[in-house]
């Protein structure tokens, strides 16, 4: 038995030679560049991010969802009168009036919501 731990030492040792650290020489970063507050916020104004108007929801079950077609009706559950809840990505950040502007559905915001007013997004139920 003597000799079994003797000979797994031996294996372990090798395999400790094997594993030797290298040295890697690296070169030095180059000075970044200096740039204006304005410039890096730029690349934030010009991008795009989705908006979502949400007049209402239901719930309705498979069965029924298959029958729907062409002049099929889903009753929502907010009032005409309520207002739409507008959505950034998925996060609740106003609220407003649906009018038609130019032959299409607009909303005009009738109030910003704070981070702590926010809701759960319109995917989720």
């Amino acid at each position: 038995m003597a000799d079994t731990a003797h000979a797994v030492d031996e294996k372990q040792e090798q395999k400790d030679d094997k594993k030797q650290a290298q040295f890697v020489e690296l070169s030095e970063a180059p000075d970044a560049q200096t740039t204006s507050p304005a410039g890096s916020i730029d690349i934030l104004l010009d991008m795009s991010v989705p908006v979502t108007a949400a007049i209402g929801r239901t719930e309705i079950p498979v069965r029924r969802l298959l029958r729907l077609g062409p002049g099929s009706v889903l009753k929502l559950d907010k009032s005409i009168e309520a207002p739409a809840d507008i959505y950034l990505k998925d996060t609740k950040f106003a609220t407003g009036n649906v009018v038609v502007v130019d032959e299409r559905f607009a909303v005009r915001i009738n109030q910003i919501l704070g981070l702590g007013n926010s809701n759960a997004g319109p995917t989720e139920q």
